[in-house]
C-alpha cells in the first residue's frame, strides 16, 4: 500500500491500536497487543517488521550495536509498545534514544496497559542530531 506521508501511517497505527484496545481492553501482556497490532495492520496492507533489528550509530556514523524495535512500520516509523499502568519518563527516553541512535525521525509510544489507551507521537528533527550525524545521514 502506498502512503502519502508519515502522518497517514501514524493515523492507521493509532486507529488500529484503538480498535484493539476497545476489543481486548487492558490487562494482557505486551506481546498479545504486539501480535494483535501486527495481525490487524498486515490485514490492512501495512508493511511492517516485528522485533526488527535497527543499527545504533555513534555520532561519527560508526555502528556501535543494535536494538530490536517492537514494530518498524513502512521503513520509517518506530513503534514502541507498553502494557503498563502508566507510561514514565523512562519509556519516553527509551523511544527518543531509539530514534536518535537509529536515525529514524518518527516514533509512536503506545501503552495498552491502562484503562485508557495512550498513544503519543515523537519526532526527532535533523537539527536535533549532532553535525557529524547530519553529515553522515545525507549520504545514505
Amino acid at each position: 500500500m502506498e502512503w502519502d506521508d508519515i502522518n497517514q501511517v501514524c493515523d492507521v497505527v493509532r486507529e488500529t491500536s484503538f480498535a484493539i484496545h476497545m476489543y481486548h481492553r487492558n490487562g494482557h501482556l505486551e506481546k498479545v497487543y504486539e501480535n494483535a497490532l501486527v495481525h490487524r495492520l498486515r490485514k490492512q496492507g501495512v508493511k511492517l517488521e516485528q522485533q526488527h533489528p535497527l543499527r545504533v550509530y555513534d555520532e561519527d556514523g560508526t555502528v556501535v550495536g543494535e536494538y530490536f524495535a517492537d514494530l518498524f512500520v513502512e521503513d520509517s516509523l518506530i513503534v514502541e509498545l507498553k502494557s503498563v499502568r502508566a507510561t514514565t519518563n523512562e519509556h519516553i527516553a527509551q523511544l527518543l534514544g531509539y530514534l536518535k541512535s537509529s536515525r529514524i525521525e518518527t516514533g509512536l509510544l503506545i501503552n495498552f496497559g491502562a484503562p485508557k489507551l495512550y498513544v503519543k507521537k515523537y519526532l526527532l528533527t535533523p537539527d536535533e542530531l549532532p553535525r557529524a550525524v547530519e553529515k553522515f545521514t545525507k549520504g545514505r
